[in-house]
């Protein structure tokens, strides 16, 4: 887990070793075990690295490492997780290593398969690589988006980094891109599902999830190398499904294991991080180790998880470390996270996880397992139930009326997420029967909307409204294609970005185990049912475990994460200061009306994107 950067002149113009460090200098936090520039004979391309050690802690993993005869120089950010299974393979067709690293797997890797390289990856990762003989950069990014990849491209060159921060340190110009401000104050959207590679930025593109890049004679090209099909499908009886599951995730979560630092879990008390604990327990009592969990807590609040977290510490007897986290800690680090985020977020419940990482340094676990990406492959948010209904309307209806019934009488009583009712009225009727009528409807009512909502100006929100909305679209009679959506295109990207920047400003590794890509094939290729059943979402799982996991925790209704009382937090003063002074100033930009000042702040819920008020201050902080 490191920092990458680099430069690739197209002009003649020589790229300079202080330009490198200059980037690297601004993401010390990525790495502070060591750092390494490099440009290489011709001057026509650097790479920059900076290093947080976790695989082959000698100098033999340092970077930019090159490779036979340094025809190929990488720098590389994440692990690979099967590097072990790779080298194997690769020795047996004749490579030598000189090292014990995954980065040097990596780059004979490369050497033997080229592009292709990429399907043979477990891992998150965003590197370059150099090929000298034929001045030809490859760049390439995750799966899922784990690892943060950042561009930008003029006349006179192609620079790249893992933080925004880096660029801007190059060419010290940083400059908001409008349209995504308005994008994210109408529509609350911190990314356009049309335009992946956008940022809030002006000249500042993200290389997309599961793309690769190559630029070779100034020409750039992007291209996507790996996507799922959520219409095919794979039906097994369901034992089967979960002895095929339960293997799958003990093996994700062996391989996210392979570290010469230590590793802990993350632990909220919610079914996914408790899973994970469960699972490395087990593999760690052949091993005589006990697992180390960090966990966050809030005193005196409805949605605080302390009883289900010691369920789980009590059954593997792990090292527990806490952090109670409290309102006054909001104001206090708001600036730091801003620094560290670069672009919006959602709610504070952001700066929990902030801590929850703190609390990992602060006790010298460089490493986390964390549960993330498991909602939107097994359908453990509440919104899928309407598409899960949908469905199962569409093909049978005497299971619609038993599946809905079991959904009601089993939530009747959760006060966390009480039921709500299947829709069946005028407008769910016709996005199910015909959705494309609806799109046309939607497009002709954008188009004769010329007053602006909220407290928008009118210039503002005529400037852009004319483009197209940016929200993802799904078939919403189909399960899976709801949760390709959320995957894929909006949503887990952004919760990855949230923990990737959390992570790495306290210099931690997090792991996700749910994003092995065989497991989420597999999970994709499943029916429905075997995710959504009698009213419990996360239904393959919880069967498949419910022997490891206690009842408390494999029958939870209740669906949390690390909320906090984020209502009382906002309701602070130093909190109002905050917002009134941000309205202040994107009134003085021409973004809101004047008439907002008189409007005192309502925070939103935690669960919530966050009302105007919390977008403002993300707004203001672009500036």
């Amino acid at each position: 887990m490191c920092g990458i950067a680099g430069i690739l002149s197209f002009n003649g113009k020589r790229v300079e070793l202080s330009q490198l460090k200059k980037m690297t200098d601004t993401i010390v936090h990525r790495g502070p075990d060591g750092e390494g520039q490099y440009v290489n004979e011709k001057g026509n391309i650097g790479l920059g690295h900076r290093r947080l050690s976790i695989i082959d802690l000698s100098e033999a993993g340092s970077q930019p490492m090159h490779y036979a005869d340094q025809r190929y120089s990488i720098t590389f950010n994440g692990e690979i997780y099967n590097y072990v299974e790779i080298k194997e393979t690769l020795i047996k067709r004749g490579y030598t290593f000189k090292s014990h690293s995954d980065t040097e797997v990596l780059l004979a890797l490369f050497d033997n398969k080229r592009e292709n390289c990429l399907s043979y990856l477990d891992g998150m990762f965003s590197f370059a690589i150099w090929d000298e003989k034929e001045q030809e950069l490859f760049c390439a990014r995750d799966r899922f988006g784990e690892k943060p990849f950042f561009y930008t491209k003029n006349n006179d060159y192609f620079a790249f980094a893992s933080e925004m921060k880096e660029l801007w340190a190059l060419n010290g110009h940083r400059e908001p891109e409008t349209k995504m401000v308005y994008h994210y104050l109408r529509y609350g959207v911190l990314t356009n599902p049309q335009q992946p590679q956008n940022t809030f930025y002006k000249n500042i593109y993200r290389l997309p999830a599961a793309h690769f890049l190559k630029i070779r004679n100034g020409h750039v090209s992007v291209k996507q190398y790996w996507t799922i099909n959520p219409v095919e499908q794979s039906v097994i009886p369901f034992e089967e499904a979960c002895d095929r599951f339960k293997s799958l995730f003990i093996d994700s979560v062996r391989r996210r294991l392979r570290s010469d630092v230590p590793v802990g879990s993350s632990l909220s008390g919610g079914l996914d991080s408790s899973l994970i604990v469960c699972v490395i327990d087990e593999i760690y009592k052949s091993e005589n180790k006990k697992v180390t969990t960090f966990s966050a807590r809030f005193k005196d609040f409805i949605k605080d998880e302390t009883r289900y977290q010691e369920y789980v510490i009590n059954k593997t007897k792990a090292k527990p470390y806490f952090v109670y986290s409290e309102s006054d800690v909001l104001n206090q680090e708001l600036d730091k996270i801003f620094y560290h985020q670069e672009e919006p977020f959602g709610s504070a419940s952001i700066l929990v996880q902030y801590q929850v990482f703190e609390l990992a340094k602060r006790n010298n676990v460089t490493v986390l397992l964390d549960g993330q990406g498991a909602d939107e492959i097994l359908a453990g948010y509440t919104p899928y139930y309407q598409t899960f209904f949908n469905e199962i309307r569409m093909l049978n209806g005497e299971r619609y009326d038993s599946e809905t019934s079991a959904y009601i009488n089993l939530h009747e009583s959760n006060l966390i997420n009480p039921p709500q009712r299947p829709k069946r009225n005028l407008r769910t009727v016709l996005k199910t029967r015909a959705p494309r009528l609806v799109k046309v409807l939607n497009k002709i009512k954008k188009e004769f909307q010329v007053t602006p909502t909220g407290f928008l100006t009118k210039d503002f929100f005529r400037t852009y409204n004319k483009f197209p909305a940016p929200l993802f679209e799904y078939d919403i009679n189909s399960l899976n294609s709801h949760l390709w959506a959320h995957t894929s295109s909006y949503g887990l990207g952004t919760l990855l970005r949230y923990a990737d920047r959390n992570s790495m400003a306290h210099s931690r590794e997090v792991r996700l185990p749910f994003l092995s890509h065989e497991l989420v094939e597999f999970l994709f290729k499943m029916p429905s049912d075997y995710k959504i059943n009698s009213g419990w979402t996360k239904y393959l799982m919880r069967k498949s475990f419910e022997g490891l996991l206690s009842d408390e925790i494999t029958w939870r209704k209740d669906k949390i994460g690390y909320e906090p009382p984020q209502q009382k937090w906002m309701s602070r003063p130093e909190i109002i200061e905050r917002i009134v002074e941000s309205r202040r100033s994107l009134v003085g930009m021409g973004i809101l009306e004047k008439r907002i000042l008189d409007e005192k702040p309502m925070p939103a819920a935690a669960n919530t994107q966050g009302d105007q008020s919390w977008e403002h201050i993300m707004v203001s902080k672009l500036y």
